[in-house]
């Protein structure tokens, strides 16, 4: 049964930054904005053609007045606006090399941020947006929605609480098919730029999916990898950067994992699945089939809990909208992750503590341990060996570079 949330004495006020005409991403965010009544969507800048912006703009319903056809024009419009009318918080759904850019002269300008995944193209980027969100004050959440699903806080809550025992084995993966041709040839939008190293960083795949199943797997457990070996490949000749990963982790002195990531996979649409082994037990979830989570003990038969069921506890509920049996999803995630950021922002803004099952939203310094899960399998990948993320720092960057299949 879903949780209580407390309730909104207004819905806040939402810019965003790209996500114009044709963008699934934007389209999503918009949605789970909307989802939970915590968002109202104001003003944007749609894309970097200013005619493109406005025609979003028009399509979305918004006053000619609030689409602007360039985002820092948003900002400092905005900025000159009444406390009662300027908008709360920005949305960020633009390629990932313009990510710090916009985050860092977001939370200058007095505006919390909601940004897509990654927090820019290097870790000396990463860095540097941490430093700005801590000096401003302002909340700055980054969009890992798998993490808001409610089974996936379901398992987190029951491997916290020691129902696996000690966590020795993490097997996860996240595989597609879509770039299985080089369809970046033909000028596929998505596809170019998640292919061009200046604009999606030095990860392929594993940059664009990849880091949502480390950042899962991660939530989970609470564990992050302390040494990385990574074997990359491009199968798909002439390409600058991964389209497949394999990649063994070490979380400490005992935990072990394994990480697959392609999505040059035929027969996979979105396959991220998660197997998490302990010593009394483990537990198993797809994000395909959301709403079933299999938690087997060791020596007893393998138990189903289903989202919003009996079984499922405080941090699950609160992430829960729909009766038993009512199947909840993408978008739904995605809602959680603004729910969460809507709940975080108003505590903030009235001077009290956020609901705790609103805290487990990502922040940026999931995004620091994502940049370094990438960095370092790009560097385990071209020296052979292991590398640990501790070693990774702002001057150690690398470039991207074609990968043997």
């Amino acid at each position: 049964m879903a949780a209580e949330r407390n309730p909104r004495t207004r819905r806040l006020r939402l810019g965003m930054i790209g996500g114009g005409e044709g963008s699934l991403i934007g389209r999503g965010h918009r949605y789970a904005a909307r989802l939970d009544d915590s968002f109202d969507l104001v003003a944007g800048a749609f894309s970097a053609t200013a005619a493109r912006s406005v025609a979003s703009g028009e399509a979305l319903g918004l006053p000619a007045d609030r689409v602007y056809a360039d985002w820092r024009h948003m900002l400092s419009q905005e900025q000159a606006l009444s406390a009662d009318e300027r908008i709360d918080a920005v949305a960020i759904v633009t390629p990932n090399h313009v990510h710090c850019e916009q985050a860092i002269a977001c939370l200058e300008a007095g505006f919390h941020v909601i940004c897509d995944k990654p927090l820019g193209v290097d870790l000396a980027e990463a860095l540097r947006l941490e430093a700005v969100a801590r000096e401003s004050g302002r909340v700055f959440v980054l969009t890992h929605n798998y993490s808001g699903y409610p089974l996936a806080r379901h398992a987190r809550e029951m491997i916290s609480r020691g129902d696996i025992g000690t966590i020795r084995i993490v097997q996860v993966e996240y595989v597609q098919d879509w770039l299985s041709k080089p369809i970046e040839k033909a000028g596929h939008k998505q596809a170019v730029w998640r292919q061009d190293p200046g604009k999606a960083g030095p990860g392929g795949a594993l940059g664009d999916i990849g880091t949502h199943a480390y950042q899962l797997a991660s939530f989970m457990t609470g564990l992050h990898a302390d040494e990385i070996f990574a074997d990359l490949s491009s199968f798909v000749d002439g390409r600058a950067l991964d389209d497949n990963a394999n990649v063994l982790l070490r979380f400490g002195s005992f935990a072990k994992g394994m990480l697959w990531v392609s999505q040059v996979a035929p027969g996979n649409e979105n396959a991220l699945r998660i197997r998490i082994f302990g010593s009394e037990g483990s537990i198993a979830w797809a994000q395909e089939e959301p709403n079933r989570l299999s938690y087997s003990r060791l020596g007893e038969p393998e138990c189903i809990i289903t989202r919003a069921s009996a079984a499922v506890g405080r941090d699950g509920n609160y992430a829960t909208r729909v009766p038993p049996g009512h199947p909840e999803g993408w978008i739904e995630g995605f809602a959680q992750i603004y729910s969460d950021a809507a709940e975080v922002i108003t505590a903030q803004m009235e001077g009290r503590a956020a609901n705790p099952g609103a805290i487990l939203l990502p922040t940026v310094q999931d995004g620091i341990k994502g940049m370094q899960f990438v960095l370092a399998s790009v560097q385990s990948h071209r020296s052979g060996q292991w590398v640990r993320t501790s070693d990774i720092e702002a001057g150690g960057c690398v470039t991207p570079q074609s990968f043997d299949s």
